[in-house]
């Protein structure tokens, strides 16, 4: 067991795990290099992988290998995204924040409010502390997005009546659906006009938690992704933000392999092939 608490906090290790192999691989689309400092300093029953030459069987893996690739190429195209909106937006949220380091890797002028229950950001500072790493406008809140959350951030100095983009990649899929229709109408009634959102959806999730692709990830991540998922029928929060006005773009992975020219092996069926990111704003 690590610092982190079981469940969907072993997630953002398990991830954080991902983006070191894909520092330091030769094909990299990206460079986080705090991911490794997370993993070295969690006190896990199990060992997590930084670099895929310790990985039996390499890229062609199912979890470090395969489903790695979509974690690597997910945060490219967020990272991407963030880069572009946040040129028109002085404050980014990120909700479920894990062990996301986008406020200090990028080198964005805005100000970043960063979500997360307090065990996952009690580990995320004290790690980066002890890096001397820090970035200036960066705000830790704790909260549950089940709960009120929205006065947290309001409380921390969040400005609603100017444009925001916002972030919740890796999350819709661990809540109940009423916390997720909440949480996109809080999000909305926060949004000034040419405010920026992404967000990543996960359709028929529900039933892919028994996948064969999460059957070894008990042993090597120290939980069953799958089961994770929310077993709740899910909204389609996209429709939902287009009724509010936002106007969107939504697309399925492969289209952001075929963009970056690294991503999941689109001829494997599975989970990963019908994740959805959508990108877009609220107009004025």
């Amino acid at each position: 067991m690590s610092e982190l608490e079981a469940g969907v906090s072993s997630t953002a290790l398990m991830v954080a795990a991902a983006r070191a192999i894909e520092t330091h691989h030769p094909h990299s689309l990206l460079r986080d290099e705090f991911a490794e400092h997370f993993v070295h300093a969690a006190t896990a029953g199990v060992s997590l992988p930084t670099r895929i030459t310790a990985v039996e069987g390499g890229d062609e893996h199912p979890l470090w290998g395969h489903l790695g690739r979509f974690f690597a190429v997910r945060a490219r195209t967020f990272d991407d995204f963030l880069r572009d909106a946040a040129r028109h937006t002085p404050q980014v949220v990120i909700l479920g924040a894990g062990l996301d380091t986008r406020a200090l890797r990028l080198g964005l002028a805005s100000t970043f409010y960063e979500i997360d229950r307090p065990d996952v950001l009690g580990f995320k500072q004290k790690v980066l502390a002890a890096l001397g790493a820090a970035a200036p406008s960066h705000h830790f809140l704790s909260a549950d997005l089940a709960d009120d959350w929205a006065s947290v951030l309001l409380a921390a100095g969040f400005d609603p009546a100017v444009p925001t983009t916002w972030v919740a990649e890796g999350l819709l899929l661990y809540l109940p659906a009423t916390v997720e229709t909440t949480l996109i109408s809080r999000l909305d009634s926060l949004s000034a006009p040419g405010s920026r959102v992404g967000l990543e959806t996960l359709p028929g999730q529900d039933s892919l938690r028994d996948h064969a692709l999460f059957d070894t990830t008990p042993d090597q991540t120290g939980s069953h992704l799958g089961t994770l998922f929310d077993a709740d029928p899910r909204p389609d929060t996209p429709a939902a933000l287009r009724s509010l006005g936002w106007t969107l773009t939504t697309s399925p992975v492969d289209t952001f392999t075929r963009r970056y020219g690294r991503g999941p092996d689109p001829t494997i069926p599975g989970p990963i092939l019908q994740s959805r990111f959508t990108f877009g704003e609220k107009p004025a």
